[in-house]
């Protein structure tokens, strides 16, 4: 049998076609909201303003989040222009980065093939890959939290030098605040109780005298404590709205009415580890065995570590603190994938050809089966506006379907005599197949961007020109066109910062009716994009409007003739 992850050749050869397609994909989509566009605006208005400090939404204080890919994003900007490529470039950064950590992390606490399997069982599950490709927050903080783990992994393990503990401690600690930076709290909640958990479980009382807690606290609070102290400073409402409204109450309420069952998470696994759900109850079992070597699970009195402890402990705990919560969106359980992938990969290293086949059966039966119904999902689009954007992504969902069974069937055929080409085959076409599906989703993506209306309205602006988002906000319109834009009626997520700077809006219709009006008699322009049903009772009261664009989600006016009619008027007037 041949070893391909011995093959140095075969490994760069696969590693470059892989990057290759990774960046690529980075920049083949629209950005689509609501998070894509949110972060990528939020960074565009740092540029721009130059306040690295005060985080703003629309020209509107927005403290949900701490600031690291807000800041990422904006050297990002500052370095290669604005485009979508560069608004996913640090989300892009952070997935690589978390494949090539638990590559690294398998080779030096397990062995050469598991630091062969590991980056193949991440970089194809359907999550990770996809939410690698998309601008928000949560692939950020698993990258950060990746770090942490595997740099408490490495500096754990039971073959480290006193150097070498230190080290990997210190950026264990630098993970998690770094973690903190990009989602909060939970960035060392969660690996401290992982830890405590672990502990109890293994009895290793010892790791707490390997942690190096003043040093690590020290720097910590070095890299974490300047921001929160100046953006504190600068904003006195920041630390109640960020400390207890956004970690308490989130966690605790229905605040934000992202609430699901307790079962919310099990389906997004089960469909986001694709193409190893075959294998995943079988890996976290593993992680229970007993295991001779370095990574024993007998060794409760001699304090040797236990890696796949570790790892079955924070996918576990995280998997079911974020589905205790009040508050549940899917990408929250991002940061499990990574051990995950190790546990697969730990598994997979020992296991028989058949866990690799029913691993590729669980992907090729669903597939032959999908191809029957695949002609059905246009009839899934929602109207007849959306029906032939939903119908143009048929094709590229046969291309992944027809990509995926292949792969999966090839992996059948070569499980026996090629285990790890089977493992790459199942892997690549898994990641091709995903990213196919990502790809063909633009046109819908584009119509909910509403990037088709930029080159209009376009043409209709001026730097001056006022921009009112009636009854609605628009995540993505504001970065294409460079540009704020006044909010009527709906504060949606920057209620918070709209109380403490009330006039940056238009709380009610009324107000907004009257500036319009003002605004038109005095023969400046102005452009609205409003809610549909806002637009027909304007239409019906009267209100002077020139319409621009129009589908089901957006309407978009002018207050002023159009230019040829206007013309056209006034030479009538004036023969």
């Amino acid at each position: 049998m041949r070893e391909l992850y011995k093959s140095k050749a075969f490994v760069w050869t696969l590693l470059i076609l892989f990057l290759l397609v990774w960046f690529y994909m980075l920049g083949a989509r629209t950005l689509v909201p609501t998070d894509e566009g949110r972060y990528a605006e939020m960074a565009r208005e740092m540029v721009a303003t130059q306040d690295w400090i005060t985080t703003r939404l629309n020209g509107i204080k927005y403290f949900e989040k701490p600031p690291l890919q807000t800041w990422m994003n904006a050297i990002t900007f500052e370095l290669f222009g604005l485009g979508e490529w560069q608004a996913r470039l640090w989300t892009g950064l952070c997935g690589l980065f978390g494949i090539g950590l638990v590559a690294y992390t398998g080779r030096r606490v397990f062995n050469d093939r598991v630091a062969f399997y590991a980056p193949l069982v991440l970089a194809s599950s359907l999550f990770w890959a996809g939410m690698g490709h998309i601008n928000t927050l949560d692939m950020g903080l698993a990258g950060m939290m990746t770090l942490s783990v595997c740099a408490l992994l490495l500096a754990q393990r039971n073959d480290a030098n006193r150097d070498e503990q230190r080290n990997w401690m210190l950026l264990c600690w630098a993970g998690m605040a770094l973690a903190v930076l990009s989602k909060g709290l939970i960035g060392i909640v969660l690996p401290g109780a992982v830890l405590v958990l672990y502990t109890l479980f293994s009895r290793d009382w010892a790791i707490w005298k390997r942690l190096h807690l003043i040093k690590g606290l020290v720097l910590f609070f070095v890299i974490t404590a300047p921001w929160f102290v100046l953006v504190s400073l600068k904003n006195p409402e920041f630390p109640q709205f960020f400390f207890i409204h956004e970690h308490f109450q989130r966690f605790t309420t229905k605040i934000h009415s992202r609430t699901g069952p307790w079962y919310y998470f099990i389906p997004i696994l089960l469909l986001g580890i694709i193409p190893w759900l075959g294998v995943l109850v079988q890996s976290l079992w593993h992680g229970l065995r007993e295991d001779s070597g370095a990574g024993s699970f007998n060794s409760l009195s001699n304090g040797r570590f236990q890696p796949r402890k570790m790892l079955l402990i924070w996918s576990v705990f995280i998997f079911v603190f974020f589905s205790i919560s009040d508050s549940k969106l899917p990408s929250y359980i991002l940061p499990i994938f990574p051990t995950l992938a190790l546990l697969i990969a730990s598994y997979l290293e020992r296991a028989s050809f058949k866990a690799i086949v029913w691993s590729a059966s669980i992907v090729a039966v669903p597939c032959a089966i999908a191809m029957a119904f695949i002609p059905r999902v246009p009839s899934l689009a929602k109207d007849a506006y959306s029906l032939p954007l939903v119908t143009a992504h048929v094709p590229w969902i046969y291309a992944a379907t027809i990509v995926a069974f292949v792969g999966a069937v090839l992996a059948i055929r070569f499980a026996r005599s090629q285990k790890d080409l089977a493992v790459v085959l199942l892997a690549a076409s898994a990641f091709i197949a995903g990213q196919l599906l990502m790809l063909g989703h633009d046109p819908q993506g584009r119509y909910s961007a509403g990037v088709d209306y930029v080159p209009a309205l376009q043409q209709e602006l001026t730097p001056e020109t006022p921009m009112y988002l009636v009854g609605r906000y628009e995540q993505a319109l504001p970065f294409y066109l460079r540009r704020t834009m006044t909010l009527v009626r709906h504060a949606d997520e920057m209620e918070f910062g709209l109380k403490q700077e009330p006039q940056l809006w238009l709380p009610t219709v009324d107000a907004f009716v009257a500036q319009w009006v003002a605004d038109h008699a005095a023969g400046k322009k102005d452009i609205a994009i409003m809610d549909p049903a806002i637009y027909a009772d304007l239409k019906q009261r009267g209100l002077p409007m020139r319409l621009i664009g129009q589908d089901p989600r957006r309407v978009i006016v002018a207050n002023n003739p159009d230019a040829a009619a206007a013309d056209d008027k006034s030479k009538k007037a004036n023969p």
